[in-house]
């Protein structure tokens, strides 16, 4: 099968939606699907406003289509609501043809914390922009609910996996660990403010903060927050050994999706520390994570839960399946394609 891919977050942006696509394109790959990404490193592009390491790539409809017509793919799917896949919409319902959408970010929460805009008005955008999808993928039964609740249908599920080779509970924990008092709470992630970091690390819970990850808020969080560690970005089996030689991994967003740092930390064997909220309630179970509207409440009792159950859930997500269920949602080009609304 031949699948177009288009996508606004890309390589050297580092967030779940990009391993999410990168993941999945190379399960597709070695599958025997031919796939095309098309993404703002392929264009000349501007700063995102407020969040300058995103870059808006300025695309003209006719070059993305000429890229696309150029592919001839048997489907076509856009990744996000941006600059360039509006451009492939547009060329896709000038032409006719079927293609898939997907939700993967909580766009109208993010645009309201950065901007102080009503989260309604992102959500007339968001409706407006699925609408002639011939299916809409999303990742838990929490996020179908919530679009459905917004009139987004054609809703269809689409998982997400983790790299079993590579996140594993005997992964070597970083030396940064050796030194720190027990237990170490961990959170991993983009530093911003929508990611609610400030809440882990004003939880009242004894014990050592590490943050791992790069982003905006990074500077203003570590000068309020001297005592907690700030590591960068880590990748790989470093990025493996920071979750399995943790005591809890601290998911404090309360906007996520899905949350795939959780499943690395559980394939890891780290249980979970969050809030009662989409993402946390779809993923853990009362074996694998504790939540609640009080961190340094869930903290002590995600602590208490067996890292061999954690790592025994997180063995469940791989990347095929998830691979596998993307491939099913698909719709060819020649396909069904409602009416623009």
């Amino acid at each position: 099968m031949r699948i177009a891919i288009v996508t606004d977050a890309w390589a050297p942006q580092v967030n779940g939606v990009v391993r999410t696509l990168q993941a999945v394109r190379a399960e597709l790959e070695r599958a025997g699907h031919a796939v095309l990404i098309v993404a703002p490193d392929q264009f000349a592009s501007l700063p995102c406003p407020t969040y300058p390491e995103i870059r808006l790539a300025m695309a003209r409809t006719e070059r993305v289509g000429a890229m696309l017509a150029a592919f001839a793919p048997d489907a076509i799917h856009l990744a996000t609501e941006g600059p360039l896949c509006l451009a492939a919409r547009r060329w896709c319902l000038r032409h006719g043809l079927a293609f898939t959408t997907a939700y993967h970010t909580q766009f109208p929460d993010y645009v309201a914390r950065r901007t102080g805009m009503p989260a309604e008005w992102v959500w007339r955008y968001i409706r407006w922009f699925h609408a002639p999808a011939s299916g809409v993928l999303a990742s838990t039964p929490s996020i179908r609910r919530l679009l459905a609740s917004h009139g987004i249908t054609a809703l269809r599920h689409w998982g997400r996996g983790v790299d079993l080779g590579c996140f594993t509970p005997d992964a070597p924990p970083p030396a940064l660990y050796a030194g720190l008092p027990r237990p170490i709470q961990l959170y991993v992630g983009r530093i911003a403010v929508e990611k609610n970091v400030e809440a882990f690390l004003r939880a009242a819970a004894p014990g050592s903060k590490v943050v791992v990850g790069e982003g905006p808020a990074r500077a203003a969080l570590e000068a309020r927050h001297p005592a907690a560690h700030f590591t960068g970005a880590l990748a790989g089996r470093a990025l493996a050994g920071a979750y399995a030689g943790a005591d809890v991994f601290v998911f404090p967003s309360r906007t996520d999706t899905f949350g795939l740092v959780m499943i690395e930390a559980l394939a890891c064997g780290t249980p979970v520390a969050a809030y009662p909220v989409p993402g946390p309630l779809d993923v853990l179970t009362a074996a694998t994570g504790a939540m609640d509207e009080d961190l340094a409440a869930a903290i002590p009792r995600a602590l208490a839960l067996s890292r061999t159950a954690c790592a025994a859930e997180g063995r469940r997500f791989s990347w095929a399946e998830s691979a596998a269920q993307f491939v099913a949602a698909l719709v060819p080009p020649g396909g069904e394609c409602r009416a623009a609304a």
